[in-house]
């Protein structure tokens, strides 16, 4: 077994080996949303349905994050992230096998599973491998990754569709899983909390229970009605047990989220800052592969390459975030990522059917560099309030914060853009039959679908109101994200201390203990 000075030599190698292991979970979050279009066409999809598709995974990953995150502490972190990977790649094959869109979102609420397992233990791991003088370098390095896994996966799941078909961007996932399991074996040291506390599943049950409830509502409103009993019933239901969920966190002796944790200022405007700004980019991800395809007409692989400025951007961003950091603090750094994004987010506002690839390209690449600005700084606030024996904790709740700001961004910015829609092709749809009057109003790809088969100058008027009732729906939305993202920028910008020396002390959440490090086996 190799020394720990051995372990400490390798720490590099380590973090290439989480690095590929991050970059399976990020690249699951936007490789899929270029297959929606033929996945919508394939499975008989519904509008809520595909929003489904992409919210069980986040939902079911950002509902067991923290008890993931604890379970690491306890039984070892390798250990998680190798059973996590295990689970994902089990529920990327059933997801590419699926012969329904509920098989398909069964599937992907499993692949949550697996994600919740191993996006904790990377960070928690670099966080027990590398000192601190360098911790923010690997940080970096870490938030890159997943930055750019997360403006890659369309130009992936672009070439996939094409050269293949969707099923592949699930499939796609079974050799990265395979490669980081078996260098992980070799390079990965172990290391877990020496005294963990109780794992709260009261708290996992909760939170997940009322997540859900509000998620359902937000997806499910545009269909029912946003003053409907079943909406409203939601909506009260989600806000009971989320109530009771802090209730229980305040009263039970191992909280799964010490809520005590959001008195720290520094904690809760790097929190805030996160949620906000993945609400913003994952919620404009999810419908810019389909103005794409639907609207611009382009083919899968041509809708990734258009989203390729959002990774230049990240790439540029997330390097100098560490400098500007170091420079100018923590408090200007995110706050000026965050404007950045929300400037991004307002010239894409002005995007229509007509739009070039200057303006596309340029909003995103301005996107992409807010978020990469952002991010490292905003992650190394979380974990610098806790001790190293919580990293896992402190590692879940940045993750957490980040799926579940993703997921509102999904159902919320994905709901404005269907209401608009649906009021946009009320005139459009008069005299089509019934079904497929539904069908149109429902998505633009149902509208396509019957435009196609109306053919003639009658199919060409429906789909070009289906396009300018997408786009005005967009741009809605476009703007609201940006509104959204600049109360995250205000919020770091009041909030968020210059430096961690400002910051005020973490409260305790246990007897401060240094945590074990067991090198990887040979």
């Amino acid at each position: 077994m190799p020394t720990a000075e051995v372990a400490h030599r390798r720490r590099w190698w380590t973090l290439a080996v989480l690095s590929i292991s991050l970059l399976v979970i990020s690249l699951d979050n936007t490789i899929l949303n270029v297959a929606l279009p033929s996945i919508a066409r394939d499975l008989d999809a519904s509008a809520s349905a595909l929003q489904w598709v992409v919210d069980a995974y986040m939902l079911v990953f950002a509902g067991l994050l923290l008890t993931a995150g604890s379970l690491g502490d306890r039984f070892g972190r390798r250990r998680a992230l190798s059973g996590g990977l295990l689970v994902f790649g089990v529920g990327s094959v059933l997801a590419a096998l699926a012969p329904s869109t509920g098989a398909l979102i069964a599937s992907r609420a499993l692949m949550g599973v697996g994600g919740a397992l191993i996006m904790p233990s990377t960070l928690s791991i670099l966080t027990a491998v590398f000192p601190a003088e360098e911790r923010a370098k690997a940080i970096g390095a870490w938030a890159a990754v997943a930055g750019l896994g997360i403006a890659l996966g369309p130009i992936a799941g672009g070439w996939l569709v094409e050269h293949a078909d969707w099923h592949w961007v699930f499939l796609v996932n079974v050799p990265i899983v395979v490669a980081a399991l078996g260098l992980g074996r070799v390079l990965v040291p172990e290391s877990r909390d020496p005294n963990p506390d109780r794992a709260d599943f009261g708290g996992a049950a909760l939170s997940t229970l009322g997540l859900t409830a509000l998620l359902w509502g937000i997806i499910e409103a545009p269909n029912q009605g946003w003053t409907s009993a079943p909406i409203v019933a939601a909506f009260a239901g989600a806000a009971a047990i989320l109530g009771l969920f802090a209730a229980w966190e305040l009263r039970t002796d191992a909280p799964m989220l010490d809520v005590r944790l959001f008195a720290n200022r520094r904690f809760t405007a790097a929190s805030a800052a996160i949620a906000l700004a993945f609400f913003g980019l994952f919620g404009v991800l999810f419908f810019t592969s389909q103005y794409l395809q639907s609207v611009h007409g382009f083919s899968a692989l041509e809708a990734g390459v258009w989203s390729l400025p959002v990774a230049a951007g990240i790439a540029i961003g997330s390097p100098l975030s560490a400098k500007l950091s170091a420079t100018l603090g923590a408090k200007l750094t995110v706050s000026g990522g965050l404007f950045v994004l929300a400037g991004g987010l307002v010239l894409y506002s002005t995007a229509d059917a007509g739009a070039t690839f200057a303006l596309i390209g340029g909003a995103e690449a301005i996107m992409g560099a807010g978020i990469g600005l952002a991010m490292t700084p905003a992650t190394d606030s979380i974990m610098g309030t806790l001790p190293p024996e919580r990293a896992s904790v402190g590692s879940a709740m940045n993750d957490t914060v980040r799926q579940v700001g993703g997921a509102l961004g999904v159902a919320i910015l994905g709901s404005v853009l269907s209401s608009h829609y649906r009021g946009g092709m009320d005139g459009a749809v008069h005299g089509l039959p019934a079904n497929a009057g539904d069908a149109a109003q429902d998505s633009i790809a149902g509208a396509s679908a019957v435009a196609e088969r109306v053919g003639g100058a009658a199919g060409h008027a429906l789909q070009q109101a289906a396009n300018g009732a997408f786009v005005d729906g967009m741009q809605i939305a476009m703007l609201v994200a940006a509104a959204v993202t600049l109360v995250g920028a205000l919020v770091a910008l009041v909030l968020l201390p210059a430096h961690a020396k400002e910051a005020d002390a973490a409260p305790a959440l246990a007897p401060a203990t240094r945590a074990v490090a067991e090198p990887a086996a040979a």
